[in-house]
């Protein structure tokens, strides 16, 4: 058993037969609206009188002294170009002064700038990092190791082993294990 979908034109109620043939209209203004704009569907044929029957209209906002509230007038465009006095509105318009400010072309948001670790430094060796173990920060773990150690159990971060791989790898501290007894695997 097959269902069929069945769509209505919200204006005439008439079957849209082709899914293909609605057109979405979107009522922005009108007397009756009461939250703001609506959604109506209709048939593509029933378009062209609402083509037909549009105005050539100007909308615009009357401010009536010092911060007063705007008041929005449409009206029709014969009418309005006919208050330049026989002078050429379109004129008019492209030399009038832009009503509202250009928009400012948004920024990105400042991305904090961190302050770049120097893990060569006695203060930061041996931490715990991403980037590459330069020879720089080898050199100091190589030569300060009981001192980094110290402050790194003191700051609650693990300590430099002697006997975990990766730590002699990392920091080059091949000799210092050996000398320690420790055998690398």
């Amino acid at each position: 058993m097959a269902q069929r979908m069945v769509r209505f034109s919200d204006l005439t109620n008439k079957i849209i037969e082709d899914d293909d043939a609605v057109v979405r209209i979107v009522v922005e203004q009108h007397p009756a609206l009461g939250n703001g704009p609506v959604e109506i569907e209709v048939a593509e044929d029933e378009v062209e009188p609402i083509r037909k029957g549009a105005l050539s209209v100007v909308s615009l906002k009357l401010y009536q002294g010092e911060g007063s509230e705007p008041e929005a007038v449409t009206m029709e465009i014969e009418a309005f170009n006919k208050l330049a006095g026989g002078r050429d509105m379109a004129d008019v318009i492209r030399r009038a002064e832009p009503a509202y400010p250009p928009r400012k072309q948004a920024r990105p948001a400042p991305v904090p700038v961190i302050e770049k670790l120097d893990y060569s430094t006695l203060e930061h060796a041996g931490k715990p990092h991403r980037g590459k173990t330069t020879e720089a920060e080898k050199e100091t773990v190589r030569n300060n190791l009981p001192a980094i150690n110290e402050r790194l159990k003191r700051d609650g971060i693990r300590t430099i082993d002697l006997d975990n791989a990766e730590h002699v790898a990392r920091y080059g501290l091949e000799a210092l294990a050996q000398e320690a007894g420790y055998s690398q695997q």
